[in-house]
């Protein structure tokens, strides 16, 4: 599984960093990056699908 941010679509409510802080974090200005490659880890999989789900501006891409 992997994720991608859609930047100009994020607002910075940081919902994802509360769900999967193992997969996603805040840059300087507030606004959620992927840590890493965007690969997710297979033990993070369903918190990093919750984080996309729940993503207010739906600025979080998932593709399997």
């Amino acid at each position: 599984m992997r994720v991608e941010v859609d930047r100009t679509a994020c607002v910075g409510h940081a919902q994802c960093l509360a769900i999967c802080p193992a997969v996603f974090a805040s840059d300087e200005l507030g606004y959620a990056v992927v840590v890493g490659d965007g690969t997710v880890p297979p033990e993070h999989e369903d918190d990093a699908q919750e984080a996309a789900d729940f993503c207010p501006e739906q600025a979080i891409g998932v593709s399997r």
